[in-house]
């Protein structure tokens, strides 16, 4: 049995958003403990990265709080939450493509208070290039790189600033049998880094390798909540999403 500290490293409660008539994030409520991975799941259009961008400060809610290591981060302004040591990446790669690896990173270290010296910066940006598979290509032109090298530059990036807590919209979407199997293995070294992971994805076996827990959102409200294996054979979830999208990955 996986073993959580006590105290959430987030806290979400009564979330809610709308777009004119359309509420997307709908009274969302839930906390995810110091270490865990926590898989946010639904079919398209169910608000989960909506959801993504109202803790990270993309968005501001209508109402609800969002607490980050018991801090109502709710509105807040999205690098002030970066600095409390939040992170994400995003379902379309974001990557300075004018830039090259190292500098990429650099970009990233930005937001760590205080500002690292130098000597400590390089060995910094060296070890995420190292620990994400790009070690030796850190003047490589971002825009050179291939589709899996760009996600991994990513979230090397997102490292930077050594995040407690790191949002995964879709990381692991687009990358092919053998890319994914890479992609996985990834993502759970880095809950052995103790960070804590909320995981958007649509790929079940990544869930089933990865999640401790997962909730499930449809039409912008939470559906189930549990252990993943109960989660996924929960009747509520089969209807809205498994018997779709999911079972054909």
């Amino acid at each position: 049995m996986i073993q959580h500290s006590a105290a959430p490293v987030l806290e979400v409660a009564g979330l809610r958003r709308a777009f004119g008539g359309l509420i997307a994030v709908n009274d969302l409520g839930f906390a995810v403990a110091s270490g865990e991975i926590m898989g946010l799941l639904g079919p398209n259009g169910s608000g989960k990265t909506t959801a993504l961008n109202l803790m990270s400060g993309v968005l501001r809610p209508d109402a609800g709080a969002i607490r980050l290591g018991g801090q109502d981060i709710a509105g807040m302004a999205s690098f002030r939450i970066a600095r409390l040591g939040l992170a994400r990446t995003f379902q379309l790669v974001r990557v300075l493509d004018g830039m090259d690896c190292r500098e990429n990173i650099k970009a990233g270290l930005a937001f760590q208070k205080p500002h690292l010296p130098e000597a400590e910066a390089v060995a910094r940006i060296d070890g995420l290039l190292d620990r994400v598979g790009l070690g030796g290509q850190d003047h490589r032109p971002a825009a050179d790189l291939t589709y899996i090298d760009r996600k991994r530059l990513e979230i090397a990036r997102a490292l930077a600033a050594r995040p407690r807590l790191l949002l995964l919209d879709e990381w692991l979407a687009g990358l092919n049998p053998s890319e994914l199997v890479i992609g996985i293995d990834l993502i759970r070294s880095l809950k052995t880094d103790g960070i804590t992971i909320v995981l958007v994805e649509h790929v079940m076996n990544a869930v089933r390798a990865l999640c401790d827990r997962c909730i499930v959102m449809s039409s912008g409200r939470k559906i189930a909540e549990g252990p993943t294996a109960e989660v996924l054979n929960d009747a509520a979830v089969v209807k809205a999403y498994l018997g779709g999208v999911a079972r054909a990955r």
